[in-house]
Order: C-alpha cells, then structure tokens, then sequence
C-alpha cells in the first residue's frame, strides 16, 4: 500500500506554497499610492528607485505621496530589491518595471544599474514611445556594466558607439558621469533661478532652492533650456558663502528626446540634485512636483500655491546624524499615507 501523507501535513504544505507564492508576488509588485482626487486624476507616474548613495529609495516614495494625496495621480513606485524583496540601494533588480507599460511618465533615480533583459525592455519599450522622463542626480549614469554583447549596451554611461554616444544619460537626460563639483557632506549647494525662465511653468511658485549634497559639474548636450544654476557653498547651510573657486553650472533643465520612429518627442528635466534630504527644502521640492506636471504635459494644472507637504512622517537619511533606514525594509511597510518613509534603526 502506498504511503498517504495525514490529512493535516497535506493542509500545512499547502499553506506554505501558497503562504511562498503570495510573498514572492507581493515581493514583485510595485508600491502604489493612488489619489481620490486631483488634476492628476487618470494619469500614471512610474517612480524607479535604486541608486547606491543618495536615498533615492527615501526621495521618490516621498515624491509619489505628495503627486498622489495632494493632486490625484496614480503612483507606482519600483525599488532594486533583493533576493528577500528587502530595498537593497543599487541593486539590479526592479520587479515591477512593466508598470512603464502603461505609464505617462517615468521618473528615474538609478545608478550604475544592470538590469535583466526582461526587466530591461520594458524600459527600452518606454523610450522608444518618446514618453516623458524626470531624471534626478546619478540617473545621468543610471546604467553601468551591461555587456558589450547585450543589445541594450548602448545605454551604458559613457558608451562609446556613434549611434548612441555616452549612453542614456546623455542623449535623454542630455549628461553623463560629468565629475563631482564640491564635496558631498562639507559642501552644499543653492540653486538659483535663470532670470530669463523665471516665467517657465515648473518654476511657478519656486524660491530659495537649496541642496545639501555636494555639486555635479554638468554641461548637457544642445539644445537644452536652464532652469536653475547651482552655485557651490562652503559649507552645509542655505547660508553659506559660495565657493568661489567653482562658478555656477546647470542644476535644472528641460530638453526633449526622439523616440524610436525619429518623430515622437519626449518631453525631459534633469536635475543633478535630488538626494532625500534635498526634499527638505521646499523651494527644491516644489520644482520636483512641478517638473513632473509639466512632463506630463499639465502645465496649466501648476499653481503658485500647490501644496508640496510630505505627507506622512519622512525621514531623509542621507545627511550625517540622520539616523538609518532599519535593515530589512521592503517596499509594503512604505505603504498608505502614515507610514514613516523610512522607518529607522531603533
């Protein structure tokens, strides 16, 4: 007679590959905070988070929330995770990116990334529609290290083909890896609007931008139109004295990218700031809010007065004593609007 496992050990075993299936799906899919009402109504913002240094994890969940509760829009939010699900700063897997199939904008802050080529073309898909793009401090060498053998090699920073010279950073966001400006955790940086955009829709209601990470250097490629200048500080305060060593460089800028037909435009800003205790300054925040209104053709929706409030407690970790993101986090205990992003080492 054949061996019959109890009735009671079948139950449990079930219970564990479905309790295994549920964990890795939720694991894949994406944070998304939806908002009830808004001008952003029907409109869908794919966030993509996973630089090594800056807290992109910690920036664009931020971002997300206030696009969602304060305006309307639809937000999911992707993380390089790893093999836990747990958020994993620069890692190269980003469950969830066949969002971009359905999205009006991506907003990227990668670094150095290498993704899989399932995970890869539905990127690749994006950029061929011309869709609209913000991209923030290292996506301008958001992707590293894909072999010369892979047909997406060319997005590398720095490629050297003619066909797509120095890679995704630069004939998207419009830069490469162009060099540190100022030192990270001793030098900061204000930026300041260009007299002549001051009437340029993202930088309605805008004012005393600040930035506490260390200058980019930056001189994208034309045409482009900037929006904001950034004048190195000596020092870690909006008052510091500027360096005056270092003239200021592009900081903010708009310019446009042809999709794979060579007729689509895609609308871009770059910023080369962005990291999560940048969000702080509120001059700084709103620009990000109103670029990605304007990406998304919603210009006319940007008002002087919007509201740009974290909604739900944040915690920026990457300025020095700021404390740490608590090990393990994954991207459902961001989730809803009164979770802390991130919750904190006790």
């Amino acid at each position: 007679m054949p061996n019959v496992l109890p009735m009671r050990q079948i139950v449990f075993l079930l219970f564990v590959c479905i309790a295994g299936l549920f964990q890795s799906l939720n694991a894949a899919a994406p944070l998304v905070y939806e908002g009830k009402s808004g001008p952003g109504k029907g409109k869908h913002l794919v966030f993509i988070a996973s630089d090594h240094e800056y807290r992109s994890e910690e920036t664009l969940p931020a971002l997300a929330r206030i696009l969602a509760k304060h305006h309307g829009f639809k937000c999911s939010v992707v993380f390089g995770v790893n093999a836990k699900g747990e958020i994993q700063p620069g890692a190269n897997n980003v469950p969830g990116i066949e969002e971009l199939d359905k999205a009006d904008l991506m907003v990227i802050f990668t670094r150095f990334q290498n993704w899989p080529a399932d995970q890869m073309k539905h990127f690749v898909a994006y950029l061929d529609r011309a869709g609209p793009v913000v991209g923030l401090r290292t996506a301008t060498h958001g992707f590293n290290k894909i072999p010369k053998d892979s047909p997406y090699v060319k997005y590398n920073n720095g490629y050297g083909g003619a066909d797509y010279k120095d890679g995704f950073g630069r004939q998207v966001l419009g830069e490469k890896w162009a060099g540190h400006y100022g030192g990270n955790h001793r030098s900061s940086t204000r930026l300041d609007i260009v007299p002549e955009q001051a009437k340029h829709p993202i930088l309605r209601g805008v004012k005393n931008m600040w930035a506490q990470c260390g200058g980019y250097n930056a001189n994208p490629l034309k045409p482009y139109t900037t929006l904001a200048m950034a004048q190195p500080l000596k020092g870690m305060s909006p008052d510091s004295p500027d360096d005056e060593t270092r003239k200021p460089v592009p900081g903010a800028w708009t310019r446009h990218y042809t999709g794979k037909d060579g007729k689509a435009k895609g609308r871009v800003f770059t910023s080369t700031y962005g990291a999560s205790n940048d969000i702080e300054s509120e001059g700084y925040r709103r620009l990000l809010i109103n670029a990605c209104f304007w990406a998304v053709g919603m210009e006319k929706d940007i008002k002087v007065n919007a509201n740009v409030n974290f909604v739900g407690p944040f915690n920026g970790t990457w300025a020095r004593g700021k404390g740490r993101r608590k090990s393990g986090t994954k991207p459902s205990d961001l989730a809803g609007w009164d979770s802390p992003i991130v919750p904190l080492q006790k």
